[in-house]
């Protein structure tokens, strides 16, 4: 199913996508089986084809609210919120829409975007904001001592709904951290059911595998410690070198370097040769120009990091995904990392990138956390995360569109990575809505 992912640069038939773009996903679906069909469809339109067909399984139910039932919504915690602010956070692109057999519906988390991104929306929803008093004090703290490192706890607990669930065989993939530059010392505590397969420590996108029999419905969890250490790097455009020793193999993120990404590489970097100055530009834009914003499931996005280009809206991952292409796409190394971003209070999911640059190597850059720094104007800040990293992360995976050990048989609910976990039955794989996925914080300990 992943291979599929890297047909996403084939144009779609045009009567398809205006079927999809109008709501009308009956039409969509139903001109796709036509093509499929067809013996003079291309092979190579046939997977693509597919790939559409997935995507317009999952579309609709993300956007559950009809317009009036989206302003009621708001209005349960702000009253005085109109109809006409709505439309016009809609226009500006802040509170995503798409029509629903002929109707507005806005994306599921549009409202938690808007009081994630605007603090006047948040104050008015009493709802509280951030902790940048932790990330402002490892910031001064890795100056101090050139690095930071804590010893984290984690237990992620999954199961299936009731709703969904039915006695059967099943497989249940959950992410494990995984052995790499930042995440040092990792124990397996205990797995429950016991009998589970996980997978080696440096693989790509580490899981743990449970695979039952199921006579009732039960929950599945793993508990783990790991030390997460990251060193403070101030990179200096006069030091850096115009060459690259490592040798990365970047094909996974191929498809992902389009026309529209190198253009805009092209206008970014313009004559400059110094990697540094050009990657710190690209983090620039993301940071500065794209608005942080919820987005719907990823396989739905299509080419990311087009989307991002011409939204400029985007959550971590979307991000991530611009800053990486830009990258690739003037010859600088760089690569995906993602997992949990972890505080003593709680454990979310998150992605950021990493990219090469001689004399110092693998850096890191997490353009969402860069971006909020910018708009609460925390210069310092954004300027930190060009180039390093906070230790508050857990990262299971290290790449895209990598391969479970074992393999999930059917479509992933991310396609991309794996953060929450993932789930089948023999016949066919659960959504995200049909599962439970819990990851909670035992103990964090500050090492250094």
């Amino acid at each position: 199913m992943l291979a599929k992912m890297k047909y996403l640069p084939l144009t779609l038939c045009e009567d398809i996508e205006k079927a999809k773009l109008s709501g009308d996903f009956e039409r969509a679906e139903r001109l796709i089986e036509i093509r499929l069909h067809d013996a003079k469809t291309p092979e190579s339109m046939k997977e693509r084809l597919l790939l559409e067909k997935e995507v317009i399984r999952r579309l609709p139910d993300e956007y559950p609210y009809e317009i009036n039932d989206a302003l009621r919504m708001i209005q349960k915690e702000i009253p005085d919120f109109t109809m006409e602010e709505l439309e016009y956070y809609m226009d500006r692109g802040d509170a995503d829409w798409y029509m629903v057999n002929g109707k507005v519906h806005l994306q599921e988390r549009f409202f938690a975007s808007l009081k994630k991104v605007f603090p006047e929306i948040a104050g008015r929803a009493h709802e509280k904001r951030g902790n940048a008093d932790l990330l402002n004090q490892n910031i001064a703290d890795m100056k101090a001592n050139g690095s930071a490192a804590w010893r984290i706890r984690l237990r992620h607990t999954f199961r299936i709904k009731d709703e969904a669930f039915r006695p059967g065989k099943v497989r249940i993939h959950l992410p494990v951290v995984s052995e790499c530059m930042n995440m040092k010392e990792i124990r397996i505590l205990k797995t429950d059911p016991e009998n589970a397969y996980i997978s080696d420590a440096h693989h790509h996108a580490r899981t743990v595998c449970f695979e039952a029999d199921l006579k009732e419905n039960r929950p599945f969890s793993i508990e783990y410690e790991y030390v997460s250490s990251v060193n403070y790097v101030n990179p200096q455009p006069e030091e850096a070198m115009t060459y690259s020793s490592v040798s990365v193999d970047q094909a996974d993120y191929d498809f992902l370097v389009s026309d529209a990404v190198k253009k805009l590489a092209h206008e970014l970097a313009g004559n400059e040769t110094n990697r540094l100055i050009i990657a710190r530009r690209f983090y620039d834009f993301v940071t500065e120009h794209v608005t942080y914003s919820f987005m719907r499931q990823y396989i739905t996005l299509g080419m990311i990091p087009d989307y991002c280009i011409s939204r400029l809206r985007g959550d971590c991952g979307v991000q991530a995904l611009l800053f990486i292409a830009l990258c690739l796409s003037a010859g600088i190394p760089a690569k995906w990392q993602s997992g949990k971003y972890v505080t003593p209070e709680s454990a979310g999911n998150h992605d950021w990138a990493m990219f090469y640059i001689e004399p110092w190597g693998w850096m890191f850059a997490d353009c969402s956390f860069g971006g909020s720094a910018y708009r609460a104007n925390a210069y310092e800040r954004h300027d930190f995360y060009f180039g390093n990293l906070d230790p508050f992360r857990m990262a299971a995976n290290h790449g895209i569109l990598k391969e479970f050990d074992p393999p999930k048989k059917h479509w992933r609910i991310d396609p991309y990575d794996n953060q929450s976990g993932e789930a089948e039955y023999e016949e066919r794989g659960l959504d995200h809505d049909e599962v439970i996925s819990e990851c909670e914080v035992i103990q964090m300990s500050k090492i250094l």
